[in-house]
């Protein structure tokens, strides 16, 4: 059964979107159409957030049309996706600009037509942990295909990431801009930070007067197998802080999809706000976390298994915060880690501009600009702008 859906897959994906696309490309392209497209949420994604609120007020000011393509399709049965594709496939062939933030294979199932725009907005910041032809396993071995041939620009947090990209993706590096992670805007928003820290409280009252420690921990493994990693370490370090301190445990989603781990229903993003103090391991988050400039630990017990498997971008060990390899030396990193950041303070500046540089708050409107679309919100961001 698993061959014949990988087999149905592949003809869908090599002949039955190419086919539906160039039926419908030879009408004109529909000036001002917006696409935001995503296969691995059922609900927007965090990553194209601040994008898509961008292009709603482009909306209002009537110089373009915004439509959404975004569903989980691990939820939906295989004749569903299908239907739910060729949906995709007919605007797509006659749209102007499509925004995505992950791997998105209709996009690549056949070459676009010059006039469409399509916007890699990408889902991380920094470089961690390899990824796609560099990583050996996330591109599936049957896929045949330039799965990354029509992205008109891949969008990254700093310089240092570009070649990088451009090896891993096989792409023209002259495609990949630097420009800041659109998301990474709501962290310079006092009024967005304000709401985050007033919803979490709201929910979680019995987390005021303490600090907070958040565990956001990365996956191993693949998303339809997916391993964690540290949760009983975790859980004995807590009892080693005590009641001072207010645990949030926030696994990847691949693993609440299959096991409840989480204790806390807030999208990690949204926690940073409130975050004192983050423990996570080979997670993109920590880049993210970097512009909140507060401490961090890391903690990954599988660091040697995991360097000679999957394997990374940087040295892990050599990342500016406090390692930990055991429960007890943990604890005592988070309790001593702001200490620690004060002594680190100008080797974390350095790390930070290095991988995040060029989020400060503008990167939403240098997309814009860059892919074309309408050059409104001329504020001060805009004076900030690379």
């Amino acid at each position: 059964m698993f061959r014949l859906k990988q087999y149905l897959k592949m003809v869908l994906q090599n002949g039955i979107l190419p086919a539906v696309y160039f039926c419908f490309c030879h009408a004109p392209v529909r000036k001002g159409s917006v696409i935001f497209a995503d296969a691995h949420h059922a609900q927007m994604p965090f990553s194209m957030r601040r994008m898509y609120e961008a292009a709603k007020e482009l909306e209002r000011e009537g110089q373009c049309r915004t439509q959404l393509f975004i569903c989980d399709f691990a939820k939906l049965s295989f004749f569903s996706m299908i239907l739910y594709l060729l949906r995709f496939m007919k605007q797509y062939a006659t749209a102007e600009y499509v925004f995505i933030c992950d791997y998105y294979l209709p996009v690549s199932s056949c070459r676009k037509r010059r006039e469409t725009t399509v916007v890699q907005l990408w889902h991380s910041c920094g470089l961690m942990k390899k990824i796609a032809y560099d990583a050996g396993q996330d591109i599936p071995g049957n896929y045949k295909g330039d799965m990354f041939g029509n992205y008109s620009w891949l969008t990254l947090s700093a310089k240092v990431c570009v070649p990088v990209h451009a090896r891993a993706l096989r792409m023209d590096p002259a495609r990949i801009r630097a420009t800041g992670v659109s998301r990474t805007d709501y962290y310079f928003d006092q009024a967005w930070n304000e709401s985050c820290r007033a919803r979490f409280y709201e929910q979680y009252p019995q987390a005021a007067g303490k600090k907070i420690v958040l565990w956001a921990p990365t996956f191993r493994g693949n998303a339809a197998m997916p391993q964690l990693e540290g949760l009983p370490e975790i859980r004995k370090m807590a009892q080693e802080l005590g009641e001072e301190w207010y645990l949030i445990i926030k696994a990847h989603p691949h693993i609440d999809a299959h096991q409840n781990v989480s204790n806390c229903t807030i999208l990690t993003e949204e926690l940073l706000a409130v975050t004192d103090v983050l423990v996570t391991d080979y997670s993109s988050v920590l880049f993210d976390y970097l512009i909140y400039e507060k401490a961090a630990v890391l903690f990954a017990p599988d660091l040697q298994k995991y360097e000679e498997g999957r394997g990374f971008y940087l040295d892990y060990r050599k990342i500016p915060f406090p390692h930990a390899g055991t429960y007890q030396e943990l604890a005592e990193a988070v309790r001593t880690s702001e200490d620690w950041y004060a002594g680190h303070r100008e080797e974390i500046s350095g790390f930070r501009r290095k991988y995040v540089g060029a989020c400060d708050g503008a990167a939403t409107q240098r997309i814009l600009n860059l892919a074309g679309l309408a050059a409104a919100h001329t504020d001060e961001t805009d004076r900030r702008s690379l």
